[in-house]
């Protein structure tokens, strides 16, 4: 196997539409070790799906470079495609269909003859804890499994290289903790390599070894996620305000405690940061009762993934998911996450 299976500099992409263009990837630069399971986080309108097509082979770039197992994405787009798996965010099995028809007619497209095909399925059907579902169509299997069944559709061919694309979305919890431990062995058991994007940073805390975070088009930050935490200095103070009105009153309480930074307001919650955590409460509860404040909760507690990516972006990336698209994109999967 590679030692890098990615490698991408300066990736780009420019959508044009009634004259007016849009640049929805700026210049991206990632590498992806073999092994590694990478997440790849971003807002709305970051690019972060139009990373993930070109490197799929789904979209041309406009420029830059990138290998992708081994294959030159421009030039061997046919040679990326046979050695990589890709599941996207809304399935691929059609609903009618028998599960293990699926998975065959799938493999049978990379080469694999019918009794290959079925002698692996039926093994990855066991491994993913699918026995007993190779007759039923998709449409009858719960979230987990269809998720589940759209993995082992992207497995079929043996790729060393496996994206996915919001694995999780929509699964309840008991669904994404099985899951969660099904993309662990994909690493640990076969060796895959794995590149999933979410929106659930605690998937990405849990699951990856390494995570991306793309912003206007750039990568702008990326390490382990510890690494990444780490880079937030102090506690973070989150104060939910009961009346709208009184947030400014309560962000400069904030900014007026000891060893604070200047803290961010998203809607009814001010967000800041100060050296301790427990001290600062106290105080913030005190200022609080003077000025007839009324709040509906406060809390301190250490760095997560979110306020790293609060801090990188200006926005919690559970609330990006709200933000509008880039103006004039010519269509909205193209530019938004």
């Amino acid at each position: 196997m590679l030692s890098r299976v990615i490698h991408a500099r300066g990736l780009a992409r420019t959508f044009r539409k009634k004259k007016q263009e849009v640049h929805a990837v700026v210049g991206v630069d990632l590498d992806v070790e073999a092994g590694e399971i990478v997440g790849f986080l971003g807002p709305n309108g970051a690019g972060k799906t139009t990373t993930l097509r070109m490197l799929t082979t789904l979209l041309e770039p406009t420029a830059g470079t990138a290998t992708v197992a081994g294959c030159d994405l421009v030039t061997d787009p046919v040679g990326v495609r046979r050695r990589i798996g890709y599941v996207s965010q809304s399935g691929s099995t059609y609903p009618d269909a028998r599960a293990g028809e699926e998975v065959v007619d799938h493999a049978r497209l990379y080469g694999m003859s019918t009794a290959e095909a079925t002698e692996r399925g039926r093994k990855l059907f066991a491994d993913f804890d699918l026995d007993g579902l190779w007759e039923r169509q998709p449409k009858t299997l719960s979230g987990g499994q269809r998720r589940r069944l759209d993995i082992v559709v992207g497995l079929i061919h043996v790729p060393e290289l496996v994206f996915l694309d919001e694995p999780t979305t929509g699964l309840d919890p008991q669904a994404r903790a099985n899951l969660w431990q099904h993309i662990r062995d994909l690493r640990e058991e076969r060796g895959t390599t794995v590149f999933l994007t979410t929106h659930y940073l605690d998937e990405a805390d849990a699951l990856c070894d390494r995570i991306l975070v793309i912003d206007h088009g750039a990568i702008v930050a990326e390490g382990t996620p510890d690494a990444l935490k780490s880079q937030v200095g102090g506690d973070v103070l989150t104060v939910t305000v009961a009346e709208p009105r009184q947030v400014a009153a309560v962000a400069r309480l904030v900014e007026q405690l000891p060893g604070a930074e200047a803290p961010q307001v998203l809607d009814d919650r001010v967000v800041g940061r100060v050296r301790h955590g427990g001290t600062a409460l106290v105080e913030l509860v005190r200022g609080l009762d003077r000025e007839s404040i009324a709040v509906s909760g406060v809390e301190s507690r250490r760095p997560s993934l979110d306020d790293v990516f609060l801090q990188l972006t200006g926005r919690s990336l559970r609330d990006a998911e709200s933000r509008p698209a880039v103006p004039g994109a010519p269509a909205a999967e193209e530019v938004t996450v």
